[in-house]
């Protein structure tokens, strides 16, 4: 573990982690909990990750939420977990709670009939195979391709992509194994300043990520809590501290299971 933030005091912060009855535990999935699959749909955690999230979600002390970028519709079926734990799928845009209730965030009429014009040029183009749809948003996938084949998508997509994205007051995002448009309506930011907005005592919280995308997250969770960057290799961050996985990444959760 590597401390990239000065300010922050790790051993001040596990310790108030030990003691306390208010804690939020809000973790990213693809590259985080679980390593990259060129098969999205055999993305699984790292051995021993379920079990030990299975552990934190049945302290009453913590609040386990999963904030990740895939329709939770197909997170679930990964999860391998025995209880289901609250999610925020599509970035933010869809919550799954607890109890199995279930909401999606307002979305711009203009934003989501771009959408639509994104996704029949793909398919008009041909890489179809290669794209995801989920609420308010579309991703074309290029894990597995070598770096002439992603050059080659990246300059058929990107192009027309931004013209539909500025036509439609859509976001285009490049991620780690793709780019998507997205709907303006939230991002992994909100999504944890409303959890934190939700709780009160001051609570111990960390957010674990590894993606552009968790920057947004960072950004939020920043002199509230801890942003940790779970990578095999350092790239510039907003996070507070670096671990890689598994190692260091079920150490981490270790702490977190009573």
């Amino acid at each position: 573990m590597k401390i990239l933030e000065k300010k922050i005091d790790l051993e001040n912060f596990f310790h108030r982690r030990d003691r306390s009855s208010r804690k939020a535990l809000l973790l990213d999935y693809d590259g985080t909990l679980a390593p990259f699959c060129p098969e999205r749909n055999m993305a699984y955690p790292y051995p021993g990750v379920p079990e030990l999230l299975d552990r934190i979600m049945k302290s009453p002390a913590t609040r386990l939420v999963i904030i990740t970028g895939r329709w939770t519709k197909d997170l679930m079926p990964l999860l391998q977990m025995e209880g289901q734990p609250e999610i925020w799928g599509s970035h933010g845009i869809e919550r799954l709670k607890m109890d199995g209730s279930y909401e999606v965030a307002p979305m711009d009429e203009d934003a989501l009939n771009g959408l639509v014009k994104a996704d029949e040029w793909i398919r008009d183009v041909g890489l179809a195979k290669r794209s995801e749809e989920k609420p308010g948003c579309l991703a074309v996938h290029w894990r597995g391709l070598d770096e002439n084949e992603i050059d080659q998508v990246k300059k058929q997509v990107e192009p027309k992509w931004s013209l539909i994205a500025h036509l439609s007051g859509l976001r285009l995002k490049e991620f780690d194994g793709g780019i998507e448009l997205r709907v303006p309506a939230r991002d992994k930011g909100d999504a944890v300043r409303t959890i934190l907005g939700e709780m009160h005592d001051d609570p111990v919280v960390a957010y674990l990520g590894d993606d552009l995308t968790d920057e947004d997250a960072f950004r939020a969770i920043k002199g509230k809590g801890i942003g940790v960057l779970v990578r095999e290799e350092l790239r510039p961050t907003g996070a507070d501290v670096w671990i890689r996985p598994p190692g260091e990444l079920l150490e981490f959760l270790s702490g977190w299971a009573p």
